[in-house]
């Protein structure tokens, strides 16, 4: 990763961090109830404008945002229920600005926005390797305690130094032999002899998590969402929104193209970038850089109704979206 530290003068750090967080982390139950509204809606709607924000943590949860959809039988109360337990909802949904519709209706993008795909050779997922490792840490660590939970993966040229893992409900050393276990299963999990750092639990065992410790609130997990910390990202949150929203269905086209480009020209890496105008049905940058040239983007219908029927995003496939990161699922239409 490229860091400036002074006008002119660059380094190239050898340590690679990323995290992920575990579906029942408040702000990830957040999501998951963003898009699984989505989703209700488009069962019964294909054509539902959705964009629907989620607040919740201590006995409470928020739902608001703007939808249109023809859908008459989406029980958000029971969504929240399953997703968050027993707590108290507050509902406040209003129709879709008819401002933003008219220009949504004729092709257009549903808001401005920049995109950006990456795609690396660095592991089969076509993921920074730091990131499929904090990502299938945290998937191995969850099996065994389903709650709130996060992991964090530090790397060095390609090998593991330090892992931070902490697990609600999860006993030090039990959690500990299970890290310890996984090492021993992961192929990827490559380290420099016996020298990891381990930083299990290290405040201390905790027992209360999810919205009983904490407020969570869609959208705030942008980075474990896409390429992890060494990677630029648009800046616009994905779940609750519905395909005509570029900030999701540009941002799955961009990762489709960087993927695309990468395997074409047998590069390392692929960095995309796309960026649009409310409104207008084109994109105002369609750039590629494969390998650090620089090329347009060509080839692709990267109108918004383009890349939703180019990737089928009319379904009701977001829910699992939310859980552990947008990319690398090779069930997703933008994938493959």
């Amino acid at each position: 990763m490229a860091r400036k530290i002074r006008e002119g003068v660059f380094f190239m750090s050898i340590f690679k961090t990323a995290e992920s967080v575990s579906p029942k982390h408040p702000d990830k139950i957040c999501d998951q109830i963003s898009d699984a509204i989505l989703d209700a809606h488009l069962t019964e709607d294909p054509h539902a404008r959705v964009a629907v924000d989620v607040a919740g943590g201590h006995g409470k949860v928020f739902v608001t945002g703007e939808v249109t959809s023809r859908a008459k039988h989406v029980d958000v109360a029971a969504i929240v229920q399953r997703l968050a337990g027993n707590v108290e909802l507050i509902e406040h949904i209003a129709a879709q600005s008819p401002e933003i519709a008219q220009g949504v209706d004729t092709g257009g993008a549903g808001d401005q926005g920049i995109m950006v795909g990456y795609a690396t050779n660095e592991t089969a997922e076509l993921l920074p390797l730091e990131v499929v490792l904090a990502r299938k840490l945290n998937q191995y660590l969850y099996e065994v305690w389903p709650f709130d939970g996060k992991t964090q993966v530090t790397t060095k040229d390609g090998k593991i130094v330090s892992v931070v893992a902490s697990f609600q409900h999860a006993a030090q050393q039990y959690l500990t032999n299970r890290v310890l276990d996984w090492f021993t299963k992961e192929p990827l999990a490559v380290t420099i002899g016996e020298d990891v750092r381990l930083h299990i639990n290290p405040a201390g065992d905790w027992n209360v998590g999810g919205f009983d410790a904490d407020a969570g609130l869609t959208g705030r997990k942008l980075i474990v969402d896409n390429y992890g910390p060494r990677i630029p990202i648009g800046g616009g949150a994905f779940s609750g929104k519905d395909p005509s929203k570029v900030d999701r269905s540009a941002a799955y086209m961009a990762r489709k193209i960087a993927i695309d480009y990468l395997k074409a020209r047998n590069a390392k890496e692929v960095f995309v970038y796309l960026a649009y105008a409310i409104g207008f049905d084109q994109p105002l940058e369609a750039t590629v850089v494969i390998d650090g040239r620089e090329e347009v983007v060509e080839g692709y219908d990267l109108s918004p109704n383009g890349i939703i029927a180019a990737l089928d995003l009319k379904r009701p496939v977001y829910e699992a979206t939310a859980r552990y990161g947008h990319f690398g699922y090779r069930e997703f239409s933008w994938e493959v």
